[in-house]
């Protein structure tokens, strides 16, 4: 289990804040989706989460130890990861090397099948260099695999969807579904898709750095006059395409 108390993140200018007081409780094996208007903190709080960013106040724990001072890479080897929305290149090392770090171990097979989890061609990608002929989409769903490689306790997508072809997509969808089968990983992604948003078990609506709501899937996607209501959000808070 994840827990955030008051968690806060300042931006440049240490008066604003750009994620406000968050309180959050995310449990294992589900799956939570993150929402909100654009600028209203859901990058910001993920990124808090695996250290990115450090918090100005509060703490976070994680299956009750105290994570709050750990670094990026302490909190990876507690079982924290993050995908990217636009993943870095690594010049010099192909895509078997990648997944083999991630794993821990050299299982071919194991390779091949995370690649197609992803929507990849494991005999075209496996043995890939990692540099500028990748497209941005490509090196979305190698990250990814890398993600799904490590069998961790917390796993946080940034905008998986982002410059994925809608075949990919859909295959990725179906692997978010198998992983919350098969696995007790607590699943964060960060998303506006209505086929991520149908995922969720929980919803979580942040707006101008807070949480605003936690809710259903069939609430978001099926009640829009619930987030349009004189109020409640500011009108930017969701919009159905």
């Amino acid at each position: 289990m994840l827990e955030l108390k008051n968690v806060s993140v300042s931006g440049l200018n240490d008066d604003i804040e750009i994620v406000n007081d968050v309180n959050l409780t995310l449990e294992d094996k589900k799956i939570y989706v993150v929402t909100g208007p654009n600028g209203g903190g859901k990058t910001s709080l993920a990124k808090a989460i695996m250290g990115i960013y450090p918090i100005s106040n509060g703490y976070i724990s994680l299956d009750g130890e105290d994570i709050t001072k750990l670094t990026i890479t302490g909190r990876a080897q507690k079982g924290i990861g993050y995908a990217f929305q636009a993943p870095p290149r690594f010049k010099g090392l192909h895509v078997r090397d990648l997944l083999t770090i991630a794993s821990g171990n050299n299982d071919e097979d194991k390779a091949y099948s995370l690649l197609a989890d992803v929507g990849l061609c494991a005999q075209d990608y496996i043995d890939r260099e990692l540099n500028a002929s990748f497209s941005g989409g490509e090196l979305k769903r190698v990250e990814i695999a890398t993600i799904l490689a490590r069998e961790l306790k917390v796993a946080l997508f940034d905008e998986p969807e982002a410059g994925i072809d809608l075949w990919s997509f859909q295959r990725l969808t179906e692997t978010f579904k198998t992983l919350n089968e098969v696995s007790n990983t607590t699943i964060v992604i960060i998303s506006h898709q209505e086929r991520i948003l149908r995922l969720a078990d929980e919803v979580i609506l942040i707006c101008g750095g807070k949480i605003t709501d936690v809710t259903g899937p069939d609430k978001i996607l099926g009640e829009i006059d619930y987030f349009t209501e004189p109020g409640r959000y500011c009108s930017n808070c969701f919009v159905r395409k």
